[in-house]
C-alpha cells in the first residue's frame, strides 16, 4: 500500500456515493482542483460505513467540496492518523477542515 492515498477521485454527490459498499474505511474530500479538504474515517460504530458517511457528507456539503475518494481499511484509525501526518508533511498543515474539528496528537512524518 502506497503511503499516499491515490485512488481516484469520484464526484461528491447522491448517486455516486449510493454506489459505495457499508465497510470500514478512510476517505478524502477535495475541491474541483484535488486541494484535500478533509480527511476522515467511517468506523465500527459509523452506521452503514463509508456510505453512511459520505451520505453524510454530502448533506453537510463542505464549502468548497466537489470530490471524494476512499479506502476500504479494516485499520481506519491508524491509517487516518498516518493520512492526516503525511498531509501536514507534504502541506505544512492540516487540512482546513480537520483544523478546525481538532485532531489526535500527531507524530511527526518524514516523508520521502
Amino acid at each position: 500500500m502506497a503511503l499516499r492515498m491515490d485512488k481516484p477521485w469520484q464526484p461528491l454527490d447522491a448517486d455516486t456515493v449510493a454506489k459505495l459498499p457499508g465497510q470500514l474505511g478512510i476517505y478524502q474530500i477535495a475541491d474541483a482542483s484535488g486541494q484535500v479538504l478533509y480527511i476522515g474515517y467511517a468506523g465500527g460504530r459509523s452506521l452503514f460505513g463509508l456510505r453512511g458517511k459520505l451520505r453524510d457528507e454530502v448533506k453537510q456539503r463542505r464549502q468548497g467540496a466537489t470530490q471524494f475518494r476512499v479506502e476500504v481499511n479494516m485499520q481506519y484509525l491508524t491509517r487516518h492518523v498516518e493520512l492526516l501526518m503525511v498531509h501536514r508533511a507534504d502541506h505544512g498543515a492540516l487540512p482546513r477542515d480537520n483544523e478546525v474539528e481538532g485532531t489526535p496528537r500527531l507524530g511527526r512524518l518524514s516523508v520521502a
